[in-house]
């Protein structure tokens, strides 16, 4: 892998911020100690472009899409934008690439939802066998994939640099590291609230979580670590709550970050929350929670 990826990134929405926001956003981040940006990929910005812009006006930042959308470009273009912005930002970057959820895929995009991991696995032979006619970065950027299950893991190890694993309990980072082996990176994602209150954590995490908990995807992930569909109901059970949003005060919220990292994570990318869910990420919590990359 051709990045210095540390141990703590962030991961958030940059929509809601215009694209000088978004800079000063990311050079914060740098100044704080972060080792690298997360940043999804929705209905709002082309992800690539705005990472390009905020790579040129920052030094040492890394920035990682999680995550791309294999239905919103063809293999070739895919690959042609893989080799460009590692090209641009040599050593700074990530490709987080998945294949989506069956609603997104079908009724915003319209195209048709198939098998998830035949179809990654031959996206990605097909970038790799892409033709591309122009200069390259001496290393190429390592790509991750958005994985859950066994078989998009094991792919993640075989095709891929590793995984990036969203809206999961520590209990899946250890899982999902016995079955990557010892080399393949692993940065799963984790939401953490700056609240102590039980009844106003949760209220907010459902906010929060209620997009997530009506998603086969994620269901059906969490189903082996013993939830079942009550949990998935009215945007979460508290025990799930509880299990995918960290809350309380900043020492519980280290004490998850570092539980991710006992069970084999190389890399946390905190998603930093707070009541509203367009107002964007909590700055107190990511200044607080900075050291823990040092």
């Amino acid at each position: 892998m051709s990045t210095n990826l540390g141990k703590l990134g962030v991961w958030s929405f940059i929509d809601n911020m215009t694209s000088r926001e978004a800079v000063q956003f990311a050079q914060q981040l740098e100044q704080w100690g972060y080792s690298a940006l997360w940043i999804p990929e929705a209905v709002g910005r082309d992800p690539f472009a705005i990472i390009s812009f905020m790579a040129a006006h920052t030094k040492k930042l890394i920035f990682a899409t999680g995550i791309a959308n294999i239905w919103a470009r063809d293999p070739m273009a895919m690959n042609a934008i893989h080799k460009t912005v590692a090209e641009l930002a040599p050593g700074r970057f990530i490709m987080g690439l998945g294949v989506s959820h069956a609603p997104l895929v079908k009724d915003i995009r319209g195209h048709a939802y198939q098998k998830p991991v035949s179809t990654m696995r031959n996206y990605l032979e097909s970038m790799q066998n892409s033709l591309y006619m122009a200069p390259t970065a001496e290393s190429p950027a390592p790509i991750v994939l958005g994985a859950l299950r066994q078989h998009m893991l094991q792919l993640s190890a075989e095709k891929a640099s590793g995984a990036h694993p969203y809206f999961v309990p520590p209990e899946h980072t250890a899982w999902a590291r016995n079955i990557l082996g010892p080399d393949a990176l692993l940065c799963p994602e984790q939401k953490l609230l700056l609240e102590s209150d039980p009844d106003n954590a949760r209220r907010i995490a459902r906010s929060h979580m209620g997009t997530y908990t009506a998603l086969d995807n994620y269901k059906n992930n969490l189903r082996q670590f013993g939830f079942e569909d009550a949990d998935f109901e009215n945007s979460g059970s508290d025990k799930l709550v509880d299990a995918i949003v960290a809350w309380g005060d900043e020492s519980a919220l280290q004490d998850r970050v570092k539980a991710h990292w006992q069970a084999g994570a190389n890399h946390v990318c905190i998603q930093a929350l707070q009541d509203g869910s367009m107002s964007g990420p909590d700055m107190k919590l990511l200044e607080l929670m900075a050291p823990l990359n040092r």
